[in-house]
């Protein structure tokens, strides 16, 4: 996908803007399409599509962090843009797969900027994020380190791909498990069952 600076109109937008949710699917799809195809104009149409989403998305994942954080929601959602807008190999699908690789861009911006906190102070001050209740699956500790969380994600993606992919939808990008179930192509059965499991083998991880 070739490379094409954001638009402007982007770092203008607020929450206060109309949801888009109910444009159809394929609008989108086809916007993605254009952008991974070179399209300069793609971008300046798309972003306002997705916007408020990717917002919401931020919102979550900065719930989720201890307190003491910096980042806020759109500088969030603008340093994820920036970072997919350097997917140059990307073939955008559909809507749910963008949110999802938007998910996985927030996890890498939250990760760093957890990184420069500690370089900063040396090695003290871990950057903790919260992890919420979930039915059907043993409880977590109810914050751990972003960066213990990181590292045992990477062990799980080594096993398990989809259910380390499930986690950080859940975890970074806040999804309900039908959304996650959309993004990732299955059943919300499977991903209930799947989550269940993720759980506890994070739990294990995290408190090992």
């Amino acid at each position: 996908m070739h490379s094409t600076p954001l638009p402007e109109r982007a770092v203008s937008l607020s929450a206060d803007k109309p949801d888009h949710d109910e444009l159809a699917p394929h609008e989108v799809t086809e916007l993605l399409q254009a952008w991974g195809a070179g399209d300069a104009r793609a971008p300046e149409a798309l972003v306002p599509l997705v916007y408020a989403e990717l917002r919401r998305q931020a919102k979550r994942a900065l719930r989720r962090e201890g307190e003491g954080h910096t980042l806020q929601a759109t500088a969030l959602v603008h340093e994820a843009l920036l970072r997919l807008d350097g997917q140059h190999d990307a073939r955008w699908e559909s809507r749910s797969q963008f949110l999802a690789v938007a998910a996985q861009m927030m996890r890498r911006v939250l990760v760093d900027h957890a990184r420069t906190r500690r370089a900063l102070k040396r090695g003290g001050g871990e950057t903790h994020v919260t992890l919420g209740d979930a039915s059907n699956a043993a409880a977590l500790p109810d914050t751990v380190d972003v960066l213990a969380l990181d590292d045992a994600l990477a062990r799980l993606a080594i096993l398990d791909p989809r259910k380390a992919r499930l986690v950080e939808l859940r975890y970074f990008a806040g999804m309900s498990i039908p959304e996650a179930a959309t993004a990732l192509g299955i059943s919300v059965a499977t991903v209930g069952r799947e989550w269940a499991v993720a759980r506890m083998w994070l739990r294990r991880e995290l408190e090992s």
